[in-house]
């Protein structure tokens, strides 16, 4: 049983390598006859399980560690039942929305899973107001509870249309990026930023301006949303508020850098070498996520991109692999909590590269889409990425220092 933090890394990680593989499965399923397999149930096993198996498990773990380094060790003990929760709830909907898509027991899980995120919210939240001293990267973590609260709408929404049989577009497609947006945008942020910032706030020439960053940010993502839903016909109020939340987090974004440029050396003290270079490339995908929401504030161009599923399938790898998945990977390895030897760091390249060759590919399907043009291979190229990215992990995996579990 993990009774250590980094036992509950090892399984956190491992859960890393099954998304990674139902990914392979969904590629294969493109490319060759897979009749066995429900390809839109296997999908939604996919998704609900990298966000909650995943994402969400690490980001508690995590968090939950940040507390311990004022709370002790002990902390973990008062959460490893809710993490226990999470981890059930997770692999009962890896196993049974590909049985049966949005039904009754997937439902289920579904609703336990995030019935339990509560339990966490309420939880951390308490134990955030206890420590005596109220750092700023207090109000990061407590924005990413307040939306990982407020994404459960969407979900609930969509899983009543779904048992319901309610069929409408627009409301289907509102529902599903409201759930994502709140969660990768809310949740998976501004965790991924309350763990960043509670190592920059250590360097005090760095505090200032970091309250403004954050405001930025946070005043910026609720009207951000409409950014996914300007397909539909919206007030011109509503777009003036989506342009300026668009313009807010580029503003908060550069500030941020600023500051990162001119305190380069201390940070260099806090995050070790073998991490810069994972946070540095979660930086650069994060600098091309916010360019493309800026350039999607085109009505005309957003109608465009949304209509090509490549380039939604594309958006969407990019902020959870590019930005959230190869931070958490470098803040890991900056904490040194996983030691990176050598062929732990084959792994991550690996890793990386396909995540990279997965990104150009599927911009370059949905470029091509543009003019109804087929790139030849494309899917076959996708699937190989696939694999590469598969293989990463699993070297990865095979490789963590201290397999055994404490």
């Amino acid at each position: 049983m993990p009774g250590s933090v980094k036992g509950w890394l090892h399984i956190s990680i491992f859960n890393l390598l099954i998304v990674s593989f139902i990914g392979v499965i969904l590629r294969y399923k493109i490319v060759f006859s897979l009749p066995l397999i429900d390809q839109k149930y296997l999908l939604d096993g996919h998704s609900h399980f990298a966000f909650a198996g995943w994402i969400s498990q690490i980001l508690m773990v995590l968090m939950i560690h940040y507390l311990a380094g004022y709370k002790g060790e002990d902390i973990l003990k008062r959460y490893q039942w809710v993490l226990w929760g999470n981890l059930l709830t997770a692999y009962g909907m890896l196993i049974f929305f590909p049985i049966q898509g949005y039904g009754v027991i997937s439902t289920s899980f579904s609703t336990l899973s995030i019935l339990n995120s509560w339990v966490f919210i309420i939880l951390f939240w308490k134990d955030l107001d206890i420590i005596p001293f109220k750092n700023i990267s207090h109000n990061w973590f407590k924005a990413a509870l307040v939306f990982n609260a407020v994404s459960a709408l969407g979900a609930f929404a969509l899983a009543i249309m779904m048992a319901n049989k309610i069929i409408h577009q627009n409301w289907y497609l509102a529902a599903v990026y409201y759930f994502l947006h709140f969660q990768y945008n809310g949740w998976f942020f501004f965790a991924c930023m309350g763990l960043f910032i509670s190592k920059l706030e250590k360097i005090t020439a760095a505090i200032n301006g970091l309250n403004t960053i954050f405001w930025l940010f946070f005043l910026a993502c609720v009207p951000a949303y409409f950014l996914s839903a300007l397909w539909m016909p919206i007030p011109a109020i509503i777009y003036g508020l989506v342009v300026g939340a668009a313009i807010a987090q580029f503003v908060g974004w550069i500030l941020l850098v600023k500051i990162l440029l001119k305190q380069k050396a201390m940070l260099g003290l806090i995050f070790k070498r073998n991490s810069k270079w994972l946070l540095l490339l979660s930086a650069i995908a994060l600098t091309l996520k916010l360019l493309l929401q800026l350039i999607s504030t085109h009505p005309a161009l957003s109608q465009l991109a949304f209509g090509f599923r490549p380039i939604v399938i594309g958006y969407l790898h990019l902020v959870l692999l590019g930005v959230i998945t190869i931070y958490i990977l470098g803040y890991i390895l900056s904490l040194g909590l996983i030691a990176a030897n050598y062929y732990l760091r084959i792994g991550l390249w690996i890793f990386i590269s396909g995540i990279i060759l997965n990104e150009i590919l599927l911009m370059l399907q949905g470029v091509a889409g543009f003019s109804y043009s087929i790139i030849p291979f494309i899917n076959e190229a996708l699937l190989f990425t696939a694999i590469i990215m598969f293989s990463g992990i699993l070297i990865l995996n095979l490789n963590l220092p201290g397999r055994k579990i404490n």
